[in-house]
């Protein structure tokens, strides 16, 4: 026999018998998968924020690890199935919007634990679970940085001790810097970037100055860098 025939005959075992999962190792690997979505479900549902949780995106995720699964079992089985299923997963395209960058770490997470389930990896699908965990909960444990805060001040331009206001704003901020200073028709108006742990006594004393018409202070959540 040549190493064509050799090549051929291995080709057309592929196509038709393919590795020969049993009934039991199908459903070990459909349970396994499953179990891992649940469990990605409860964390992301513990971990995620509450102004971006989405549980029809966590749904998907829980769901997601099954589908892979089954198209790895699938890819697996057989040639011809493994190549119409590369052509068919080419073409599909995903146009929702991620509204948190970290639910792309989910989505991936997801989707590599049914690729590495369906394979029949069960013990890296646990510990990759288990160390994602503890990489998640750990990074939220970091504190923010609280963002500086935005002092808007406006005053008549005439009546405006800029020394006395400065000389407040030095006694009552560990940090500040003056971003842009307007003045039309008489008024002035200054924008100053603040950090201070003592906002209610700094706008008391700027208020018995008695030389701004309005006083505002502006705060964000906005991710500071250190």
């Amino acid at each position: 026999m040549s190493v064509k025939d050799v090549i051929k005959n291995s080709v057309f075992e592929s196509i038709g018998v393919g590795n020969g999962l049993t009934i039991r190792t199908v459903l070990l690997i459909l349970i396994m998968a499953c179990l891992a979505g649940i469990y990605i479900f409860m964390v992301y549902k513990l971990s995620a924020k509450s102004a971006f949780y989405s549980k029809d995106l966590n749904i998907t995720m829980a769901g997601m690890p099954v589908i892979v699964a089954a198209i790895m079992i699938a890819m697996q089985s057989n040639l011809l199935v493994s190549l119409g299923m590369v052509g068919a997963l080419s073409i599909v395209r995903f146009r929702n919007a991620v509204k948190n960058p970290v639910d792309l770490l989910y989505l991936f997470w997801s989707i590599s634990t049914g690729i590495i389930v369906g394979v029949g990896l069960h013990i890296l699908g646990i510990i990759l679970c288990v160390i994602m965990t503890i990489l998640l909960f750990m990074l939220n444990m970091i504190p923010n940085v609280k963002a500086p805060e935005l002092l808007v001040l406006r005053s008549i331009e005439k009546e405006m001790n800029y020394e006395e206001l400065y000389e407040i704003i030095r006694g009552n901020c560990k940090y500040f810097k003056e971003k842009a200073r307007t003045v039309k028709n008489g008024e002035s108006e200054i924008i100053i970037e603040i950090s201070t742990k003592s906002k209610e006594k700094l706008l008391r004393e700027l208020n018995d100055m008695g030389q701004l018409t309005q006083i505002n202070c502006l705060s964000h959540d906005g991710e500071c860098r250190i």
